[in-house]
């Protein structure tokens, strides 16, 4: 996309020609299309949470609905911010919501039950894909573990307390 960058930039700064390779590893730009979705799908939850009810048979649920989506696009915001690991936990707390609901929308005198299983079957596997996600993020991000630096030989002076001592007197 170097046309549109190119388009703001100022005068004086030199034009980019070509890209190079991202420096973003696969699970940052994976993650980074799960907050897209995130905001996408909060977006349709608040919107049409109504059609969305009525589609699954949960009728009277449209606010929850919305609630949904309000926390939707907010784990999706997170996700593309750099907190991405919170916004990816974020992400797999309430995927583990929404597959509450909807299995309560299995009951049997929901005539849209087969709906329901479909939603649910494709929460489950984005839960899934959430979690890998995360996990692969936080890992990235983590400080290696092992045994911790010890620092109790150390003093502070280069030549020793004994040194110090010598030139003080």
């Amino acid at each position: 996309m170097p046309i549109l960058s190119n388009l703001t930039r100022p005068k004086g700064d030199p034009k980019i020609l070509t890209t190079g390779p991202t420096v973003q590893s696969g699970a940052e730009r994976l993650a980074k299309g799960l907050g897209w979705f995130s905001i996408g799908l909060g977006l349709t939850e608040l919107f049409a949470a109504r059609r969305l009810a009525r589609g699954l048979g949960l009728y009277g649920h449209a606010p929850l609905i919305r609630a949904f989506g309000l926390r939707e696009i907010w784990s999706g915001m997170m996700t593309l911010s750099v907190d991405k690991d919170k916004g990816l936990q974020s992400r797999v707390v309430g995927d583990g919501l929404d597959i509450a609901v909807l299995v309560s929308a299995l009951r049997h005198g929901n005539y849209r039950r087969d709906n329901a299983a479909a939603a649910l079957a494709m929460v489950v596997g984005i839960t899934v894909l959430d979690v890998l996600v995360a996990k692969a993020v936080t890992a990235e991000r983590s400080r290696p573990t092992g045994k911790p630096r010890d620092y109790r030989d150390r003093t502070g002076f280069p030549g020793g307390i004994e040194a110090v001592r010598a030139l003080s007197r």
